[in-house]
């Protein structure tokens, strides 16, 4: 581990910082106290901290003040990590918290090397999570709406039977021709139509914005080869690859399914091994895209004109791994599902294998030729 003349611990919050210094060895951190969350008290710490060049590491927890201090740092020459709060080791018997001890206790287990430090994005990077970020929220208020003009609906009576899906062009027709004697519920039935409708249109324009991005994105190569996957569009994929960047960085697919949180937890002790569901540490927007795409795997394996016309674009190689993970996947969900096992629980182990192509086809674009044998 690389040596630094301090280790600093950054309580960040919205207005302030509290700073904790442990120098090497094994004496006790010293408390700075608190400064204002601005650049210049930033690199008035650090030229205090490194008077005559020395390089100083900092540290601190993730959390919704970004990464503005991490970058900042950085641009300096010093070195800094963003660490995972989740990893955190923790004393069971503390039951007092101040910022004072966060940065103190930060600042001791940095220097001793015990924090986890997270990937941080760049700027482009960063850009578009904010963009499928955004695009997943849309989506939950127009799920949202949705499920108000149901309950609206249900509630006098009015059943949708005339087509099998709802919220197509038939559905909304049907819709237009709902009337209610009282003038007062007309009303609420049409604003809550224009929700649904306003929000569809929301959700529209930032999945045309995620494709045009797309287009000058440096990690479009990928996205396209992932297309090519069964249950994997433009949306998924583009989520997965802003959420956790370059997927080459895993040794393994199977680092990148626990990274993602969906292998199993386990407490076993002596002779006994007990397994549970999957730990869900890890980014929950990648979780719940490809937990989404595993549902198509329910049904027989087949090259559709839908698939073929998505896989188009990526290499041959990327379509023979694509062909070859739809005929797996599709027989392990038979397999699980004939054997007793949940949807749910099937569904999952399909994300989870599905996640080792997604690894392999990311490697194979990137030009990493290892990628096959890693995942056999």
């Amino acid at each position: 581990m690389t040596e630094f003349s301090a280790y600093v611990g950054l309580d960040v919050h919205k207005d302030t910082i509290a700073v904790a210094v442990a120098l090497p060895g094994r004496g006790e951190p010293v408390y700075r106290g608190e400064m204002k969350n601005q650049c210049k008290s930033l690199l008035r710490l650090i030229r205090s901290l490194s008077a005559h060049g020395e390089v100083v590491s900092f540290c601190y927890e993730a959390g919704p003040c970004g990464y503005g201090v991490y970058r900042e740092i950085i641009e300096t020459g010093h070195h800094c990590e963003v660490v995972a709060p989740s990893l955190i080791p923790r004393r069971a018997g503390e039951r007092v918290k101040t910022d004072r001890r966060d940065a103190l206790m930060l600042a001791r287990l940095h220097r001793s090397g015990e924090l986890t430090a997270v990937w941080v994005p760049d700027e482009e990077q960063e850009a578009v999570r904010d963009l499928t970020r955004a695009r997943e929220d849309m989506k939950a208020i127009e799920l949202k709406a949705r499920q108000r003009l149901g309950a609206f609906l249900l509630r006098h009576g009015r059943v949708y039977r005339e087509g099998k899906s709802r919220w197509t062009q038939k559905h909304f027709r049907w819709l237009e021709e709902q009337k209610f004697e009282h003038p007062v519920q007309q009303v609420v039935f049409q604003e809550y139509v224009d929700t649904v409708t306003e929000a569809r249109r929301r959700v529209a324009g930032l999945e045309a914005q995620m494709r045009e991005v797309l287009e000058r994105w440096s990690l479009r190569p990928v996205v396209e080869g992932l297309i090519a996957l069964r249950g994997v569009d433009v949306v998924t994929a583009m989520t997965v690859l802003a959420e956790v960047g370059d997927l080459t960085r895993f040794d393994s697919p199977r680092e990148l399914m626990s990274f993602l949180g969906l292998v199993p937890s386990e407490h076993s002790s002596g002779g006994r091994r007990r397994q549970g569901g999957i730990t869900k540490t890890g980014n929950g927007h990648v979780r719940r895209v490809l937990v989404e795409a595993a549902w198509s795997y329910r049904f027989p394996a087949r090259k559709t004109r839908h698939l073929r016309c998505k896989a188009s674009t990526a290499p041959p190689a990327v379509q023979t791994m694509a062909w070859a993970a739809q005929k797996r996947l599709c027989a392990r969900y038979r397999h699980l599902f004939h054997a007793g096992k949940a949807k749910c629980q099937v569904t999952t182990a399909v994300a989870r294998e599905l996640v080792g192509f997604i690894w392999a086809i990311a490697c194979e674009v990137m030009g990493r030729p290892h990628a096959t044998r890693a995942l056999s």
